[in-house]
C-alpha cells in the first residue's frame, strides 16, 4: 500500500489495518497522524456546527496510536521532485519493485475447483458443506 504525510483520518487509519492484518508493506512517507474523533457537536443558532477532537485511537495493548504519530512505512520512499517532472513517481516504482519480487517468491497458484454439488432432493448436501 501506498503512504504518505498528506493521509490523514482515514488516510491513517486504513494502512494500520492492512499493516494490523498483515496484508502487505507499507510503502512511502509516514502518514500524517491526524486520527482524531469528533462526537457531540453543539450546533450555533445559525445552524453552524462548533467541532472538537474528543476521542482518539488506542491500540489492544492499551497504547495511544497514530494521533500525532501516524504510521510509518515499511519501505521509506521519499516523493523526490527531480524524479517525478517527467511523470516519474519514485514510490509506485518500489510498490512495483517490491510485488514482483513477492510475486517470485510466492507466484500465484489457483485454487482447485471443487466438484459442482449435488443439487438433486432438499438442503445441502453434507459432502458439499
Amino acid at each position: 500500500m501506498l503512504i504518505n504525510g498528506e493521509a490523514g483520518s482515514g488516510g491513517d487509519a486504513f494502512p494500520w489495518y492492512f499493516r494490523e492484518l498483515k496484508l502487505g508493506k507499507l510503502i512511502g512517507t509516514r502518514t500524517w497522524g491526524g486520527l482524531v474523533g469528533l462526537s457531540g457537536n453543539p450546533e450555533l443558532i445559525d445552524g453552524a456546527v462548533v467541532t472538537a477532537p474528543s476521542f482518539g485511537f488506542y491500540k489492544k495493548n492499551g497504547t495511544w496510536g497514530i494521533e500525532g504519530n501516524g504510521v510509518e512505512p515499511d519501505i521509506e520512499v521519499l516523493d523526490n521532485p527531480a524524479l517525478m517532472v517527467d511523470g516519474g513517481d519514485p514510490q509506485l516504482d518500489a510498490a512495483i519493485k517490491e510485488m514482483l519480487g513477492e510475486l517470485k517468491k510466492h507466484p500465484y497458484s489457483p485454487p482447485k475447483r471443487p466438484e459442482y454439488p449435488d443439487k438433486r432432493g432438499m438442503g445441502i448436501n453434507p459432502k458439499d458443506k
